[in-house]
């Protein structure tokens, strides 16, 4: 076919296409591209790492931000984007990024990266968006439809349960199936059911003891049959274990080159009867519709604006960015007399290391932002390249601080603190920096701490300075947003999308991270950041959802659509925001869901919606949302789906998980029976809470010296009686009637009467 417009006849391809061709199809040529097939006019496809900016290598290919790449526009990385809660803002970047993929005749932008942030010690942190899997995935599936509506594919990753760097190419996660589901997998369903990423990346790890890359439950039964996943699932680099058993289970495309090793695999097995062409035909179909759909929407004269999207990533940055402390300080007023601090501040960080690495056009620093028009010194302080305290630098910072009516230091993580490809051991900043900012403080009580950095870090001065703003990494405009940010020009509207614990040990995942050579339990189970940390009750430096602003907001007359419904039915949730300060400003309304009654173990609240609006001084808006049965419901597996129990449930509104301004309760009924079966060793408790004629049960009850009548007797602990009942298995009857009385064949005929009550 030819390279621009038109069809390339997938099937009738498939019919013309040797099996040794077919097989070539399933693996790439070189690093970037997909393999051709000149005979039949089959042209390749290239593809790219992102997902923040194009790391498009011309020559030298390599996966790991190595070799130099061509010049594009860093925006931040998700690490930032997610404190953003703006969907529109994310739909932007992707427009722009599919732009730019046009431009650059790349088809598929290798991202986002929706896996958890389980500890703040993964190394590749920085690329995830959250440790919340409703906000990872109504985010990422925002900018997977900007990406799309360039025609451009996304590659939705890792998929699944890839929380670590260290050995992530043999590691089994081991996870119990409701934690799969509640916390690891529904942040890809989400993009999956709302986005249809053209790809999804299978992850290196194994998962229970089975690689990703084979995984027919995961990439064939839950991905494509129960989410309804239509495009192609492509290794991550390297990501392969047995090549046929990835084909039978659902894996298309290997990536990179095999030089044709794992190819003749796929022959041999077919020739010899242990892979069915079918499985073959099945995964080129899809290999062929990604180049089709490349082809048939190429834009050949694309172009792209860099300045205009430096501009783009200049705004992004300053929407994302969490004001986590002000005493008053900031905005900085224009005529004020500040010291920048730190080497931060000319030579920032700005976006993490390894395969997602851009080679930005140009990059902007503080100190170069701010010196035209605000009255600004700078001093370095602190060398970025080595941890060591240097007493001259620290001098002339001390100095510089003194003489200042502000000092504004610039701390954070350098680049060898955090990257991928491996995790890190520690949260915290290097000495020399926290030894700076201690200094400074003996002699400017006005200081301000700006932070690039891709992970939480522990802060020792936290209580000490007056003002900390939380940049992240924020992309090559990261000079120009953080001035914007301490000079008021834009106002602070970013709210965190992972929780700083006050040091590591508190981190639920503590003890089984990174686990052992072979495996990682995840021991804490759904309990991951807030979840846990709310469940405890547990002081954290900052919670998640957490962010202030130089304005105020007041929250009021929160209604729902009605307070009784069933499950399958969706309610709407609204409630009024008002800015009473002085200033314009953005703020973003949460939505979290507590179940009141669960007779399973639940986190405290869960969050079920976001919003974030624009208010001028005074101005009040109504934020609405809409709750579904997935808002309410738990991952039974018991049934293996999900489900919602009848009973009450809070909807909490609040400005951060930990603070909860309205709340109102809603009566839910489930329609879903499970097929409880009453056993022997089903506690009485429960057989009176399921059924609704306990005569049978009390018939051998009333045989027993201590029956529940017995609590009421003189001389018995009242509340130990109606505990031991409530707990004890109705097999242990048999030990308190006594011989003789009833047999076996009595308490199965019990069994059988309530049972027969359930169904």
């Amino acid at each position: 076919m030819e390279q621009n417009k038109g069809s390339i006849h997938i099937e009738e391809l498939l019919k013309e296409l040797t099996l040794e061709e077919k097989a070539g199809l399933l693996s790439g040529a070189d690093f970037w591209h997909t393999k051709a097939v000149k005979r039949l006019n089959i042209p390749d496809v290239m593809v790219t790492d992102g997902p923040h900016g194009l790391r498009k290598q011309e020559s030298d290919p390599d996966h790991l931000g190595i070799t130099e790449s061509v010049a594009a526009v860093c925006f931040p990385p998700a690490v930032a984007l997610a404190c953003s809660y703006d969907r529109d803002l994310m739909r932007t970047l992707g427009e722009a990024l599919g732009d730019e993929c046009q431009a650059e005749k790349v088809s598929t932008l290798l991202g986002p990266g929706v896996n958890i942030k389980r500890s703040p010690l993964c190394g590749r942190n920085f690329e995830y968006y959250s440790e919340d899997p409703y906000l990872a995935g109504e985010m990422a599936a925002e900018f997977v439809n900007g990406v799309q509506s360039k025609n451009i594919g996304t590659s939705l990753k890792h998929f699944a349960a890839n929380n670590q760097e260290t050995r992530r190419m043999s590691i089994s996660s081991e996870v119990d199936e409701r934690t799969l589901r509640e916390i690891y997998l529904s942040n890809f369903e989400t993009v999956v059911k709302k986005a249809q990423p053209y790809t999804v990346m299978c992850s290196y790890n194994r998962i229970n003891g089975v690689y990703s890359s084979e995984n027919d439950w995961l990439l064939n039964k839950v991905l494509r049959d129960e989410w309804g996943f239509e495009g192609l699932v492509v290794t991550d680099w390297g990501a392969v274990n047995d090549r046929v058993l990835g084909v039978k289970a659902g894996l298309d495309l290997e990536m990179p080159a095999s030089s044709g090793v794992r190819d003749k695999e796929i022959v041999k097995a077919v020739n010899n009867g242990t892979l069915s062409m079918e499985d073959v035909d099945r995964s080129v179909r899809r290999v062929l519709k990604l180049v089709e759909t490349y082809y048939n929407n190429v834009v050949e004269d694309a172009t792209y604006d860099k300045e205009a999207h430096h501009d783009l990533a200049r705004r992004i940055a300053s929407e994302c960015a969490v004001l986590l402390k002000n005493d008053g300080i900031l905005p900085l007023k224009e005529d004020m007399e500040v010291a920048f601090i730190g080497e931060f501040a000319k030579e920032p960080r700005f976006q993490g290391g390894g395969s997602s690495h851009i080679n930005s056009f140009k990059v902007s620093n503080a100190v170069d932002a701010a010196k035209d028009t605000y009255k600004v010194t700078y001093a370095k302080g602190y060398s970025i390249r080595e941890d060591k305290v240097d007493a001259n630098l620290v001098a002339e910072a001390v100095k510089a601080a003194k003489e200042a009516k502000v000092a504004v230091v610039f701390v954070g993580l350098p680049d060898s603190f955090e990257s991928e490809g491996y995790d890190r051991t520690h949260m915290n900043l290097p000495n020399c920096q926290n030894h700076l900012v201690q200094e400074i403080l003996k002699v400017q009580p006005n200081t301000v701490i700006v932070m690039y950095n891709g992970s939480p870090v522990v802060l020792p001065w936290a209580n000490d300075v007056k003002a900390i703003i939380e940049m992240y990494l924020s992309g090559q405009a990261v000079g120009e947003a953080t001035v914007d940010l301490l000079y008021g020009k834009v106002n602070p509207s970013g709210k965190l999308a992972e929780t700083f614990p006050l040091r590591v040990e508190d981190n639920p995942s503590y003890i089984n991270f990174p686990g052992t050579s072979e495996m990682v339990t995840y021991s804490e189970g759904i309990f991951v950041g807030y979840r846990y940390y709310d469940k405890k009750n547990l002081e954290v430096r900052y919670p998640f959802g957490y962010g202030l602003s130089y304005t105020t907001f007041e929250y009021s007359n929160l209604t729902v659509s009605s307070t009784k419904i069933k499950d399958t039915d969706s309610v709407t949730v609204t409630v009024n925001v008002k800015n009473t300060g002085n200033v314009y400003g953005k703020e973003i309304v949460q939505l979290y869901v507590k179940d009141v009654e669960a007779s399973v173990l639940r986190p405290e609240k869960e969050l079920k919606g976001f919003e974030k609006v624009s208010l001028n001084p005074g101005e009040e808006k109504t934020v609405s949302f809409t709750l579904d049965k997935r808002s309410f419901a738990f991952y039974n597996t018991n049934i293996h789906d999900w489900y919602v129990e009848s009973g009450s449930y809070e909807v909490l509104v609040g400005k951060s998980s930990k603070e909860i301004v309205l709340t109102q309760v809603i009566e839910v009924e489930s329609t879903t029976k499970i097929p409880y079966v009453i056993t022997d060793s089903t506690t009485i408790g429960d057989v009176y809470r399921l059924v609704k004629d306990p005569s049978p049960i009390e018939r051998l009850l009333a045989m027993t010296p201590l029956s529940p009548a017995s609590a009421d007797v003189e001389g018995f602990n009242n509340d130990m009686i109606k505990k031991m009942f409530d707990e004890m298995p109705i097999h242990s009857i048999l030990s308190f009637i006594g011989f003789g009385n009833i047999g076996l064949e009595d308490i199965d005929q019990v069994i059988k009467e309530l049972n027969e009550q359930i169904g």
